[in-house]
């Protein structure tokens, strides 16, 4: 079989249906995630090992498989022949080779165009502090977090560098100048790059993931010394991405690392896709504005209480992912039941359903 024409046969079926995911395994048919479902291509063959060796051998050249065959495990980007890009991570499973393709859209699409809400703007106007955008894997991170740097990119004449693992959307420089540094070509490491970052004169810094509390440690300190700092988290809330950030220092440094972030933290943005009634996904968003009451919780470890700030404090842009979520079912975007399975407490959905 000519494996590279197979795979490129499934990469285009992978742009054609409007998939997010192309998955390739062993036992099963080639599958797509489509709108948050897992759909097999049924003209296709069950694959192989065989099969499975030969497509993901024709996403590697020859020094991405040695590492794959040192690690065993490996992420990165690839482009399609017509521009196309996907993230990449191949793996093995049972011994047999498998991956996992996202498809990366081509166009850096706006604020509006996501259906994320107009406050998010304020977030690319500040010119210093932490902002992180959280949530499970497949829920936007990457692409919120790419609409919020094209706009920094087409009002400011700022530097931003990007650190990712691997580079996901590619920006067209406009007003701004953009490095984009991917781990592996261009640096050993995200530690590494972050430690060296300071020193290339940078306006905004995205880190595509804080890993580990050097990492974190070294964002916040970027903030703190006047930038603007992006990054992710795969939390599900304001409140869990604060105890998360502290919880991974020694108990030793949790108290510096309290007051560190209290003083550099100036929102929090958790989303999650949820089907449409009428096909797609949309986003809910909960959205953490740091005010006083926000600061004097961090301070104080207490985070527990934050969706209570939250809800109160409407008028200044916050929202919690449940109104979020009813504010989508009372516009029929989406389903009662869907907004419960993604509720982060259900009975307290319900009760806000009525009141709105």
């Amino acid at each position: 079989m000519d494996y590279q024409k197979k795979l490129n046969e499934l990469l285009v079926a992978t742009e054609q249906q409007n998939a997010s995911d192309l998955h390739i395994s062993v036992g099963k048919k080639p599958t797509l995630r489509v709108d948050s479902k897992l759909i097999a291509l049924e003209q296709e063959d069950i694959i192989t090992p065989e099969s499975a060796e030969g497509l993901v051998s024709a996403l590697l050249n020859d020094e991405q498989k040695e590492i794959f065959a040192q690690k065993k495990e490996y992420d990165f980007s690839f482009a399609h022949g017509d521009g196309t890009r996907f993230r990449v991570n191949v793996f093995l499973q049972k011994t047999y080779m498998a991956a996992a393709l996202r498809l990366i859209p081509s166009q850096i699409k706006t604020i509006e165009e996501l259906n994320l809400p107009p406050v998010l703007h304020d977030f690319a106007k500040l010119s210093q502090g932490f902002v992180l955008v959280v949530g499970p894997a497949g829920h936007g991170k990457s692409t919120t977090l790419a609409a919020l740097l094209d706009e920094i990119n087409h009002t400011r004449t700022d530097h931003l560098i990007t650190v990712e693992d691997p580079i996901e959307y590619l920006f067209t420089q406009d007003r701004s100048m953009i490095s984009q540094r991917e781990v592996g070509p261009d640096t050993r490491s995200f530690n590494s790059a972050l430690r060296s970052v300071l020193r290339q004169d940078p306006d905004v810094i995205m880190v595509g993931e804080m890993r580990d509390p050097e990492s974190i440690s070294t964002a916040m300190t970027a903030a703190e010394t006047g930038h603007l700092v992006f990054s992710t988290l795969h939390t599900n809330s304001a409140s869990q991405s604060i105890d998360r950030i502290i919880d991974s220092f020694p108990e030793g440094q949790q108290g510096q690392v309290t007051s560190q972030l209290a003083a550099t933290l100036v929102g929090i943005v958790s989303q999650r896709l949820i089907p449409r009634i009428n096909g797609g996904l949309v986003p809910a968003v909960e959205i953490m504005i740091v005010n006083s009451a926000i600061k004097n919780l961090i301070r104080e470890k207490k985070a527990y209480q934050i969706d209570l700030v939250i809800e109160t404090n409407l008028q200044e842009g916050m929202s919690t992912l449940n109104r979020s979520l009813a504010m989508l079912v009372k516009q029929k975007e989406i389903t009662m039941e869907n907004a419960e399975l993604y509720s982060p407490n259900p009975a307290e959905f319900r009760i806000l359903m009525e009141k709105i």
